[in-house]
C-alpha cells in the first residue's frame, strides 16, 4: 500500500522526487506522507478533496487485505 500513496501522490506533485512515505505499523497502519512545501496545497486539495479521495482509496485497498490503515500529512 506504500507504493500505492507514493504512485498516486507522485502524479499530482510538481516534484515527485522529494515524495516519501514513511510506514509505521500497529494496530492500525499509519503512513506518514512527505512532501515538497510547495506541492502540500496540491495534495490537500480544495477543501480537503484530494487527501479525502487518497484515504478513501487507502481504507478500501486496507480493507481487502483485513487491515486498517490511515494517511497523516506531515509539513
Amino acid at each position: 500500500m506504500k507504493e500505492l500513496i507514493e504512485y498516486i501522490v507522485k502524479l499530482l506533485v510538481d516534484s515527485p522526487d522529494e515524495v516519501q512515505v514513511t510506514e509505521y505499523e500497529g494496530r492500525t497502519i499509519v503512513y506518514e506522507l512527505s512532501v515538497a512545501e510547495a506541492d502540500i496545497g496540491k495534495v490537500i486539495g480544495r477543501q480537503g478533496r484530494t487527501v479525502h479521495a487518497i484515504r478513501t482509496v487507502l481504507t478500501a485497498a486496507a480493507a481487502r487485505q483485513n487491515k486498517r490503515a490511515a494517511l497523516e500529512i506531515i509539513e
